[in-house]
């Protein structure tokens, strides 16, 4: 039996995602549960859904970390005929705590961002958009160990991420030359003007709309600029899992700590995709 509680899942969470880490808009910490409840089993998900919270009480775990907050945008009732205020009643009545962590979970070293860098292979990667700390900071740039066709890029890009329904979407001539590449995990055309996105071979992120990548991909043709990797949300997030459980482990000795198995991409079939392949 672990001798662990909810406060040290806390204190060791704040030691590698500080709080105060966080984008201003974001909502990270507790959500959920009492400092002194026991600490024995912990649930990692990408997400806080009715699947992951089943998945969470049903393994009678004593919290759910989450990367995405579940009251991120206002809430003004927890009534349980709301989707929200549903799973929050259930994990408070099944003794399960809420803890996310987000943007202070993308941005260090073994963060979000920093991890789907490693297992593209990437050398010498450092932060798109720095902090304080230069090794800290949103996104990442860097330079493949030899220059490969933009094709099979893509297949690699496709190889490390867990398979879903919308796959990968690219735009670019598939035997363009890659070697520098700028990642942004989540959602990232905020970056596309900045100089480092510029300046890379292709960039990689998530939840591109149409006019941003478009207007990208214009003054790419005028001036130069990145070939686009368009990939799944929760694909990409989901990577940052498993180290996260690894490292919690080590700090928590005998309190166990699992990996979701279930797919949260919200996607379930498509239709009529005419995109062309290149292999």
């Amino acid at each position: 039996m672990s001798a662990h509680k909810l406060s040290d899942l806390r204190r060791v969470a704040e030691e590698f995602w500080p709080v105060d880490t966080a984008e201003s808009w974001d909502r990270v910490g507790l959500v959920t549960g009492r400092d002194d409840a026991p600490l024995e089993r912990v649930l990692l998900a990408v997400d806080a859904v009715r699947a992951t919270v089943d998945e969470a009480l049903e393994w009678r775990a004593d919290a759910l970390l989450t990367h995405h907050p579940l009251l991120l945008r206002g809430v003004h009732t927890l009534s349980e005929d709301t989707s929200k205020g549903a799973l929050v009643s259930a994990l408070i009545r099944g003794g399960c705590a809420l803890l996310a962590a987000h943007t202070n979970a993308d941005q260090p070293e073994g963060g979000v961002s920093d991890v789907l860098a490693a297992r593209l292979g990437l050398r010498w990667s450092t932060p798109i958009v720095p902090s304080v700390d230069p090794a800290v900071g949103i996104g990442r740039v860097g330079d493949l160990a030899e220059p490969v066709p933009l094709g099979d890029f893509a297949e690699l890009v496709a190889g490390v991420l867990p398979a879903t329904v919308s796959g990968i979407r690219v735009a670019g001539d598939p035997a363009r030359m890659i070697r520098r590449v700028a990642l942004c995990g989540g959602a990232g055309d905020s970056l596309l003007d900045h100089p480092l996105v510029r300046g890379a071979d292709v960039y990689v992120t998530s939840d591109l709309r149409h006019h941003p990548a478009q207007e990208s991909l214009e003054q790419s043709f005028a001036g130069g600029g990145p070939a686009l990797i368009d990939v799944s949300h929760w694909a990409a997030e989901s990577l940052w899992l498993q180290g996260a459980a690894e490292r919690l482990g080590a700090a928590l000795p005998g309190t166990e700590f699992r990996v979701s198995s279930i797919r949260t991409d919200p996607w379930d079939f498509a239709i009529g995709a005419a995109g062309r392949s290149t292999h």
